[in-house]
């Protein structure tokens, strides 16, 4: 069983994310504060994802409590527990942090317990927040003995298209600026490095133990 909740400011995050939960068996993606979301670089996971909307925090808190799921946030904090040691209790939802503060005050304040991704290395101080979510997400469907989706040759095959893109925005600005995000993309490639500190901040994934 699997849900989500997301804080994430950078679309081509966003859609990502979308990729990750859909690829990890999340039940549904959920959304605060807004009815739509742009979904740059989801590859079409969108259209095969069960999103739900919630006018606040407190509003999806009270939804998960009444249902019985437990809110995780993904924080590098004191009382986190390391992902590793799979401390989930049941059906999750999961809160990412915004890429540059992490999670406000306010989703710490609903979460129930939090997890961190170890690190090993001295190079950066914390992870993209995409990378994050993915991580925890997969180490969520192993403890709960998910069943390995069907592969063909070097793909895993892809369920028909349940729903049109009715949350992504489609319009003149998104446009825009995914035209931005393409041009950058380009200037990087055209760099020996770049340092692109995204780090793991705030939004929530349902998962739902089996």
């Amino acid at each position: 069983r699997r849900s989500s909740d997301l804080n994430i400011s950078k679309n081509h995050n966003w859609g990502n994310l979308v990729r990750s939960a859909s690829a990890f068996g999340v039940k549904q993606v959920c959304v605060v504060g807004q009815k739509k979301v742009n979904l740059f670089g989801n590859k079409g996971a969108a259209n095969r994802s069960n999103f739900r909307t919630f006018n606040s925090l407190e509003e999806a808190q009270q939804f998960f409590h009444s249902r019985n799921v437990s809110i995780c946030g993904v924080e590098i904090m004191e009382n986190a527990l390391p992902i590793q040691s799979h401390p989930f209790r049941g059906s999750t939802a999961f809160i990412l942090g915004n890429e540059g503060m992490g999670l406000t005050a306010k989703q710490i304040a609903i979460c129930d317990h939090f997890v961190y991704i170890p690190q090993y290395g001295t190079g950066t101080a914390s992870l993209n927040v995409t990378v994050a979510g993915s991580i925890v997400m997969h180490h969520f469907a192993v403890w709960a003995g998910f069943q390995e989706h069907q592969r063909s040759g070097q793909k895993f095959i892809v369920d028909a298209s349940t729903q049109k893109d009715r949350w992504e925005l489609r319009d003149d600005e998104d446009k825009r600026l995914e035209d931005t995000i393409r041009a950058e993309r380009q200037e990087r490639k055209q760099m020996d490095w770049t340092d692109t500190d995204d780090t793991a901040g705030g939004d929530l994934f349902h998962l739902e133990d089996s």
